[in-house]
């Protein structure tokens, strides 16, 4: 990617997060990027293109959903990362922004949306099969079938009148469903090395 272009995409990213996607105009990110409004229209006509480019950049670089070139770790090992990783994501997605992509740009939401489930379904459907191979998980799942339940499942927490109607922090609803995934997909062998597992960070975050 050309570096002008990464560096308008990683800072405007920054902007929407700190002030909101509604309320920024490109005539904003141009000051606030100190680039003129001529630079940036060389590579975005306006701003949906330049927000879908950002979704785009985010998914791209989404360092959980990358394939792996090193499985070093086992199945739990890599699901527990994944989990941990997408809960430091969650608390960064802030309700408003949620609510300004899907009420003011649903089309370019809905294509950032499937893209990223897509990649999530994969990433669920490679570590359950791994999972099995090692034997940590139940060899009786309908793996596919499991694996898109749980991106539905996702999608749903990430409504935004499911946030609305429901008190709880993305990254606690997230936390009870990977937790009530991980149960429903371990067996008897998986269930007490997550529950080891678990123990171990518990005692980490109380010694910080």
């Amino acid at each position: 990617m050309d570096e002008k272009l990464e560096k308008i995409i990683i800072e405007s990213a920054a902007l929407f997060k700190k002030y909101g996607i509604r309320s920024l105009s490109m005539d904003d990110i141009s000051r606030e990027l100190g680039i003129s409004k001529k630079t940036i229209y060389q590579y975005v006509p306006n701003k949906a293109a330049l927000i879908e480019l950002i979704l785009d950049w985010v998914t791209t670089n989404n360092v959980c959903l990358r394939p792996k070139t090193e499985q070093k770790t086992n199945a739990i090992d890599d699901l527990l990362d994944f989990s941990l990783t997408v809960q430091d994501e969650s608390n960064e997605s802030t309700p408003a922004i949620l609510f300004d992509l899907q009420k003011y740009y649903p089309d370019v939401f809905k294509r950032f949306s499937v893209k990223k489930n897509e990649l999530v379904f994969a990433h669920l459907k490679q570590n359950m099969l791994k999972g099995i191979e090692e034997g940590f998980y139940r060899t009786d799942l309908d793996v596919d079938l499991v694996s898109h339940l749980y991106v539905k499942k996702l999608t749903d927490i990430h409504d935004v009148d499911f946030i609305h109607t429901h008190n709880y922090s993305l990254s606690r609803m997230f936390e009870v469903m990977f937790d009530n995934h991980i149960r429903g997909i371990s067996n008897e062998k998986g269930l007490a090395y997550f529950e080891s597992k678990k123990m171990k960070i518990t005692n980490n975050n109380e010694d910080k």
